[in-house]
This record gives structure tokens, sequence and C-alpha cells, in this order.
């Protein structure tokens, strides 16, 4: 991956997180809600597997998810790391919005 490409993906995943929670915590009246379901999305994004096989078969479900968190790579975990840095970012401006009296909704 380019360098180029990486500063923008970077970027891009930052935004998006951080305007996505920053509605869902604004909608759902809550503070730390994306924090909580990004790693569910990217768990659902890297395991290649259904969600119902978690439950199905639990066994072979995890060990799948192993195999292909650990053959992500480095851009990607930077990537998907910058994601996460928004989500919290969307929940501290939350916080502190919330805190300086102002109500969304």
């Amino acid at each position: 991956m380019s360098i180029p490409v990486l500063l923008i993906s970077i970027l891009l995943f930052f935004v998006l997180a951080f305007g996505i929670g920053f509605l869902a915590n604004m909608l759902f009246r809550t503070t730390w809600f994306m924090v909580v379901i990004y790693p569910l999305l990217i768990v659902m994004i890297v395991d290649k597997i259904s969600t119902v096989k978690y439950f199905t078969n639990t066994t072979v479900a995890f060990d799948t998810l192993k195999t292909n968190l650990m053959a992500v790579g480095t851009g990607d975990i930077v990537i998907l790391t910058a994601g996460l840095v928004g989500a919290i970012m969307s929940g501290v401006v939350i916080l502190s919005l919330r805190k300086n009296g102002y109500q969304m909704f």
C-alpha cells in the first residue's frame, strides 16, 4: 500500500467513524455506543464467516477468526485503529458537549 493511499485511508476512517459515532451517540442518547460497536464491526469484516457460526460451531469460528486476525496487514491495522480513535473522539466530543449544557434531541 502506498503512503498517499495509507494517509487518505487513515483520514477517511477517522472522519467516517467520528461522524457515524457522533450521530449514533446523539440519536441513542449514549456516549460510548460506537466505541462498543466498532470492534464488533471490525470482527464481522475480518472473520469472513457467518455470525451464526459463532453459536453453532464455536471452536471452528474462533479458530478462523484468530487466523484471519493474524493475517491482517500493518497498514490495515493502522487504518482500523484510526477508525477506533475517531469513534473514541466522538464519545469525548459528545461528553464535552453534554457537560457544557448542550442537549441533542
